[in-house]
């Protein structure tokens, strides 16, 4: 069975809005860390780390991502779209595994898999049932 033009929409925008959260993450984690200074509760210190390249760039791919999420939100079911966008929990720990050496528990490690497991059963669901329940009428 072929896939419909919305599906193949929808799992687009979930990827790209996964790739664009999940490295705007990373890019602010890294970006802080390097930071000549603590970011404390003087806000000017925030504000001159909004300049830091890799700060700057987090910020964009996180202003982007939510952009997707609400293109992703206007094709497929809230139900639908919040637990397969926490499948970003689990590009979040690999990309801070490897990219910034943090070190990952064995129960971090559990629940990413728990997380990804969740992620699975919902996407055997249908993505909007807004439609199916407007044809029953």
């Amino acid at each position: 069975m072929p896939l419909s033009t919305k599906t193949i929409r929808t799992y687009l925008l979930l990827l790209l809005f996964l790739g664009l959260r999940a490295f705007g993450n990373l890019s602010l984690a890294w970006g802080t860390k390097h930071l000549p200074e603590r970011l404390a509760a003087d806000p000017l210190v925030y504000l001159r780390s909004m300049l830091d390249p890799g700060i700057a760039l987090g910020i964009g791919m996180l202003i982007v991502a939510l952009l997707v999420r609400l293109a992703l939100l206007s094709v497929a079911d809230l139900s639908f779209v919040l637990p397969m966008t926490a499948t970003g929990y689990v590009l979040a720990a690999l990309l801070g595994r490897f990219f910034l050496q943090e070190a990952v528990s064995p129960g971090r490690w559990l629940a990413v898999a728990l997380i990804f497991g969740g992620a699975a059963l919902v996407s055997s669901t249908p993505q909007s049932t807004t439609g199916q329940r407007e044809g029953a009428k």
